[in-house]
């Protein structure tokens, strides 16, 4: 078994959760025995079993795959879609089904049209799961939930002293995590947060937003951490974790403060409730007062307060699940078009 891998956007234009997806399942498929390369686009010679697509495909990209007389798998995180409220859910999916059934040329085809193309889909939540069979259309047996691993070190970290007077939130500084509104949360809340993360670019408006409000005092900034050590120390240190995105599919950074010994304050999202149920603080879903009340109650409650104790999983663990779903897509036959 050979397993090509490929992907839409180039690591080196956006840098996150995505990339250490690729790059940490790429690397444990290999450490149990599977073959493994990125698609080499300008090597019109090179094999494989399996073209495994990270992202939305093009059904052009699925019907080229299926010439070459690869399976197709695609990875695609849902993480807006899965978030949006039920009426737009339901609005979408009444809108994709009446496309659906209309007899387009295969020019004119949406792209999700491709999601029932694939021979198999990936995805990490159940909340995902069903949006690609009840809106997109996709047999429930193409669909196969891999969860996202954590490395070791953090698998073995387990709590620390949590000595520290901060609140901490590691991520990217973009629009998607809400880091310039969590920062301004915390200083109309005076509760010290760490922010530790890198922009997209340094360039960016929302990035000199955010550093105008970096006081030393209720808003701290730490650049990204490249060391895992220092991540864990930082994490076993703080009071507690906080995050406020619009959306998330599942949080690496939530899991690894639940790794360390964290409780958490979570934006109250589908993906949230799935992965930590009643474990989790969670912010309101309106009213900015009461978002200031919730942190602030947080952070004085947060040194007595336990982490959640939900399954994590290693990367090896989601790559053994991942190796079996390849196994069986190659012994099925081709998916329905």
């Amino acid at each position: 078994m050979k397993v090509l891998f490929n992907c839409n956007v180039p690591f080196m234009l956006a840098h996150g959760g995505a990339q250490i997806q690729i790059e940490q399942t790429k690397a444990a498929l290999e450490q149990i025995g599977v073959e493994t390369a990125f698609l080499e686009w300008w090597n019109d010679r090179q094999t494989g079993d399996l073209l495994h697509h990270f992202g939305a495909p093009s059904s052009e990209l699925i019907r080229l795959a299926r010439v070459k007389g690869w399976k197709a798998i695609n990875t695609i995180l849902l993480s807006e879609t899965c978030n949006r409220p039920r009426w737009a859910l339901l609005l979408r999916r009444v809108l994709i089904r009446a496309a659906m059934a209309a007899p387009l040329p295969q020019t004119l085809q949406p792209r999700w049209q491709a999601f029932r193309m694939c021979d198999r889909v990936i995805v990490s939540l159940e909340a995902e799961k069903q949006i690609l069979v009840r809106a997109y259309g996709v047999q429930e047996c193409a669909v196969t939930k891999v969860p996202i691993g954590l490395p070791e070190p953090f698998l073995k970290a387990g709590p620390g002293p949590r000595q520290g007077d901060y609140l901490i939130s590691h991520g990217t500084i973009a629009p998607v995590k809400n880091s310039v509104e969590l920062a301004r949360l915390a200083i109309e809340a005076q509760v010290p947060v760490l922010f530790v993360g890198k922009p997209f670019s340094t360039t960016d408006s929302y990035w000199q937003q955010f550093r105008q409000l970096v006081d030393d005092k209720w808003v701290r900034y730490r650049s990204h951490l490249a060391s895992e050590v220092e991540m864990i120390g930082l994490l076993q240190q703080a009071r507690g974790f906080v995050l406020m995105s619009r959306y998330e599919n599942w949080s690496l950074a939530a899991h690894e403060g639940a790794a360390c010994g964290l409780p958490l304050l979570l934006p109250d999202l589908p993906w949230a409730r799935e992965r930590f149920g009643p474990q989790a603080s969670y912010f309101p879903r309106e009213g900015p007062a009461r978002a200031a009340a919730t942190l602030r109650n947080f952070y004085q409650n947060s040194p007595n307060s336990p982490p959640p104790k939900v399954r994590l999983y290693s990367w090896r663990e989601a790559a053994e699940i991942l190796r079996d779903a390849y196994a069986t897509t190659l012994q099925s036959g081709t998916a329905a078009a």
